[in-house]
């Protein structure tokens, strides 16, 4: 386990070379204290704190595929093109779904 550990840690910080990782990880900063203060039960405090972390890890997910697929050469492929895609639509969904949760808690909370 203390490998494994070590190994994810490696990863954080291999992520943290990412522009949008550390944008990520900093509005993370101030929304997850935030969602204890905006989120009326533990449910809600958990969907808004999990949505948040979704976004992070989606984008490391992310981060790896466009890795692997950078590893095995520079060249312009269809393929390539294509996880590259998938992995941004990924992360795009998981940012459209944190702003969803997170507009209708607040709409939830000034009602």
């Amino acid at each position: 386990m203390w490998h494994a550990f070590g190994y994810s840690m490696a990863g954080l910080r291999a992520g943290w070379q990412e522009t949008a990782l550390r944008q990520e990880m900093l509005a993370a900063a101030l929304l997850l204290p935030s969602s204890l203060w905006l989120g009326r039960s533990w449910v809600e405090v958990v969907l808004l704190a999990g949505s948040v972390l979704l976004v992070l890890i989606v984008e490391l997910l992310n981060t790896g595929v466009e890795s692997a697929i950078d590893r095995i050469g520079p060249e312009w492929h269809e393929l390539s093109k294509r996880a590259k895609d998938m992995g941004s639509a990924a992360v795009l969904l998981s940012l459209l779904l944190c702003a969803g949760t997170w507009v209708a808690a607040i709409i939830h909370r000034i009602s």
